[in-house]
């Protein structure tokens, strides 16, 4: 019995550590993830805003897919090749046996629901936009997380290049018009499509098998496999090869070659700027003929000598509807990395509109009094008049402190003696003066000194 006792003490005792050591543990976003904190949420709010608005002007529609979707639609549409299938996904299997997997990109989803919800019978083409959360589990590092947004265009079942000149107008429409960045730099490329790139490719590999030597081992694998991703590789020996290396622009088939030739005509008449790159390549296998990339300098100094950043990316997916739905509908598309966009916009001190701005503040002092100023804060908001209150203080010094933070015009004061004679103490924060008002007339007085002050702006 006593020996029984002892062990229990001793069980109590380390559950007790154990409890103590995990009271301890400072929880933190799981690595690669981040928050998208207040200052951010501004940015964010304001690309949103724009980015619809100009969406929407173009005649794209809006759409939401699943985050999670079957694991096979990414293994079949984006490529069982791609580093994003074999090494990025988040996967699992559910209690009945489904494996699924949240979204790496948006365009498989957005063409499966094209099949699954009849978008088929619509008029055509389908012009959509997307968004939303990604997830990939990469390398974490500045801009570029484990968790991010892309803002997706997609224009479907057209295989028209006027609309791969679409997707970049109103992406250009973005980024240089509305967000005011004049360094973009737009590169372009085509690769071809199933009738010319296998020609191509059969060279790439006997050029890369006589040069493998010289590649890191990533490369060497992707000889076989996806021998164009060579040409993606940030691995400096890489690079060299892949600059001697035979480029897809001269094995383009003649339909190829006409489609790439008409789309740089109408970016030529619109006077887009662009530069053309032959070893533009994405890390998707679904792209066929057009390719593009939007780039930007990191920041202002320095441009011609700095890195470029990717902030935008796509390109033409004529097969991607055969491989999802059995149905070949040529479509083009792109995605925008809003958290790159957001980092490049911060160091050009790019300015989002504040938080709500409230202009009168509520100031309390005793129970009565607050009662009578949340109730009065309420009818100033269903007046439309921007207002803030701190019933949880009881110091009228903290209040007036607050007040004073948030640079309201003027600042409403209640005590038990307004209360009851049913008047209010209004102070004007920025000449400091007080005026005791009726309560039934202060929010007429309130609006009238408003408007006087808008209109002397």
């Amino acid at each position: 019995m006593e020996d029984q006792d002892l062990d229990i003490d001793s069980v109590s005792e380390k559950k007790s550590q154990q409890e103590k050591k995990q009271s301890k543990i400072i929880f933190q976003s799981p690595s690669g993830m981040h928050d998208i904190l207040p200052d951010d949420f501004l940015i964010f709010e304001k690309l949103r805003s724009i980015m619809f608005e100009e969406a929407y002007s173009f005649g794209f529609l809006p759409i939401e897919t699943t985050i999670l979707e079957q694991t096979a639609l990414f293994e079949k549409g984006v490529g069982q090749g791609t580093d994003i299938v074999e090494k990025e996904m988040y996967s699992l299997t559910t209690k009945g046996g489904d494996k699924l997997t949240l979204r790496p990109e948006a365009t498989a989803g957005i063409m499966r629901a094209y099949f699954e919800h009849g978008f088929v019978n619509l008029p055509q083409p389908v012009k959509l936009f997307l968004m939303g959360s990604m997830f990939r589990h990469e390398k974490s590092q500045a801009g570029r997380y484990r968790s991010f947004h892309q803002f997706n265009l997609e224009i479907l079942n057209s295989a028209s290049p006027a609309s791969d000149f679409e997707i970049l107008q109103l992406v250009y429409n973005i980024f240089y018009k509305r967000l005011g960045l004049k360094d973009i730099i737009f590169e372009v490329s085509s690769v071809g499509d199933k009738n010319c790139r296998p020609d191509y490719e059969k060279n790439l590999k006997s050029f890369l098998k006589n040069k493998k030597s010289q590649l890191c081992q990533n490369c060497k694998k992707r000889i076989s496999k996806n021998p164009m991703r060579v040409f993606d590789c940030k691995e400096e020996k890489c690079a060299r090869v892949a600059s001697l290396a035979p480029k897809i622009i001269d094995y383009l088939c003649k339909a190829c070659f006409k489609h790439f030739k008409n789309f740089l005509e109408f970016l030529d008449d619109c006077q887009i700027p662009y530069n053309l790159n032959p070893t533009l390549v994405r890390g998707l296998d679904y792209y066929t003929k057009t390719v593009f990339e939007v780039k930007i300098a990191e920041n202002t100094k320095n441009f011609e000598n700095l890195p470029k950043l990717s902030i935008c990316g796509g390109g033409r997916y004529d097969e991607l509807g055969n491989i999802i739905g059995n149905k070949r509908i040529p479509s083009v598309g792109c995605a925008v990395g809003i958290e790159r966009l957001i980092d490049v916009l911060k160091n050009r001190n790019f300015q989002a509109s504040k938080f709500y701005k409230p202009k009168v503040f509520f100031a309390q002092l005793g129970f009565l009094a607050k009662k009578k100023s949340f109730k009065l804060f309420q009818e100033f908001l269903r007046n439309k008049i921007p207002s803030a209150i701190a019933i949880d203080k009881d110091s009228l010094k903290s209040q007036l402190k607050l007040a004073d933070k948030l640079k309201v015009s003027y600042t409403i004061i209640l005590g038990q003696k307004e209360v009851l004679e049913g008047t209010v103490i209004v102070r004007d924060m920025t000449f400091g003066y007080q005026e005791i008002i009726s309560e039934k007339k202060i929010i007429d007085y309130i609006k009238n000194k408003l408007k006087k002050a808008k209109n002397s702006l």
